[in-house]
């Protein structure tokens, strides 16, 4: 399934816009909840404003809330940007560190977005389980649905499957696979690439020229 998904979507790769570890940090924070195209809206004015952990931890809350509001949850994402820029500048000399136990210390970042910039900004694999790549082991029974529940649990089972070289790859695929044609709520099963491989194969219309009319090119926006 992995390897008809990489002929499916050779160009999957990560959706977020970035020229840095920083950047890229800071968008995964503000993609919660919210699209990446939005995100990526937004992202030019807020790194031309503060294009740096010193220059952002110092940001008046009122103008930085501003400027995140249209991603929604702008003050809690707010507090994330002003405690986690304050920590790479105190703690890390105003770096992004390139270990997982250290991102995870920061304001408002967690394993998925840790192995986001570990795996994209430091090509150091890691395994993105957001809700996308969550639904897609479920139905495709690689994990049991009470394991499928818990994203650390998740990560861990699918990285017991896979070569350690191939998990941000996997990411992107599933991920790239999730927003364009397996969908929550209606999947394209009749137009899906590993339907004949996928135990919930029918949770969508089978009916091929039905299917293909939700396939979409791009994430949603």
């Amino acid at each position: 399934m992995h390897r008809v998904l990489a002929e499916t979507y050779p160009e999957a790769g990560c959706e977020l816009d970035f020229t840095s570890p920083f950047e890229l940090l800071v968008a995964t924070v503000l993609s919660a909840q919210t699209t990446d195209r939005r995100v990526n809206a937004v992202t030019p004015g807020l790194f031309a404003t503060w294009p740096d952990p010193s220059a952002m931890a110092s940001a008046s809350r009122a103008e930085l809330e501003q400027v995140l509001r249209p991603t929604g949850f702008f003050r809690a994402k707010t507090d994330s940007l002003l405690g986690l820029s304050a920590a790479l500048v105190d703690r890390y000399d105003g770096q992004v560190p390139a270990r997982l136990d250290e991102l995870v210390t920061l304001p408002g970042v967690g394993r998925k977005t840790a192995n986001v910039v570990l795996g994209n900004a430091f090509d150091v694999p890691g395994l993105t389980v957001d809700t996308h790549f969550a639904r897609l082991v479920r139905r495709f029974e690689w994990v049991p649905p009470e394991i499928a529940k818990d994203p650390v649990k998740t990560e861990h089972a699918i990285a017991a499957i896979f070569p350690r070289r191939d998990w941000t790859m996997l990411s992107h695929r599933l991920i790239w696979h999730g927003r364009r044609r397996c969908h929550a709520k209606k999947p394209a099963c009749g137009a899906c690439p590993v339907a004949r491989w996928c135990p919930a194969f029918g949770t969508g219309p089978t009916d091929p020229v039905e299917a293909a009319a939700l396939v979409t090119t791009q994430g949603p926006a």
